[in-house]
């Protein structure tokens, strides 16, 4: 991945880079989102798609590059900055809100995606039962919300020399960006995964030197699709399977849970 922007960057701008670095390479998934969305544009003509915790755009811009129009929604304001200066001319929406207690104009939607893990994201049961709800109230009946998930982590500790995955790499023209997965374990119904983030200077084709190191760490929620499923039941949908995302050389299997709205 070659990010084309030079010079040291500001917090925020290396708050989008690491996103970009560590979620936007990810596209295992993009196929089925789009078949989600060719299959919705038919039963709800017209009608836009909500992107749960889009982030830089992933998915949406796939989404709005094949035509279909987005509402892309993120609790982090840096992030759609980014989204929306890549969006330009592309019919996405972008909505500033969490996604347990977003309210939008539109109702009667007929696809909501939650990608990427969002819905493991949400501090345990309450937080999805809260996004559950809202995802309800702006779907008709009939409509669709699918969530990704994983349900299987392979633990490990590079700390007790396990060898664990490489170093995920971006470059500018002066820096390099290397995320690499310290440790993944489970603990009390959580998947904590902890990265080292290493930021190092390669200016004028001098050999790089570390300007910046950094821990990064993300808690998941342990969800499995019948817990999902369950749990949507309280909040007014009905389940509507399973589909596989297999697992690539640098990213785990995953499962999107299709909800679907009575």
């Amino acid at each position: 991945m070659v990010i084309e922007r030079s010079g040291l960057p500001s917090a925020e701008e290396a708050h989008v880079r690491w996103h970009d670095l560590e979620c936007g390479l990810y596209s295992a998934d993009i196929g089925l989102w789009l078949e989600l969305a060719r299959q919705s544009a038919l039963l709800a003509p017209g009608s836009p798609i909500l992107d749960l915790g889009c982030g830089t755009g992933r998915v949406s811009l796939a989404l709005a590059a094949a035509g279909h129009e987005v509402l892309a929604l993120d609790v982090d304001a840096g992030l759609l900055q980014a989204l929306r200066a890549r969006a330009e001319g592309l019919p996405v929406t972008t909505v500033h809100a969490d996604a347990r207690s977003f309210e939008l104009p539109q109702a009667e939607l007929g696809l909501c995606i939650a990608p990427m893990q969002t819905i493991q994201l949400l501090g345990g049961a309450h937080g999805r039962l809260q996004l559950l709800a809202h995802a309800r109230a702006h779907l008709r009946p009939g409509g669709v919300l699918a969530c990704a998930i994983v349900t299987e982590a392979e633990e490990f500790d590079v700390s007790r020399g396990d060898l664990g995955p490489g170093p995920e790499v971006a470059r500018t023209e002066s820096e390099i960006y290397a995320s690499r997965p310290m440790s993944v374990k489970v603990r009390s119904g959580a998947v904590r995964i902890e990265r080292m983030r290493r930021i190092l200077s390669s200016a004028g084709g001098r050999p790089a030197v570390e300007v910046s190191a950094e821990e990064n760490v993300i808690e998941l929620d342990v969800l499995t699709a019948a817990q999902l499923a369950a749990e949507a039941a309280e909040a007014g949908f009905r389940d509507g399977g399973v589909r596989k995302i297999g697992a690539t050389d640098e990213h785990v299997g995953s499962e999107v849970v299709i909800l679907v709205a009575d």
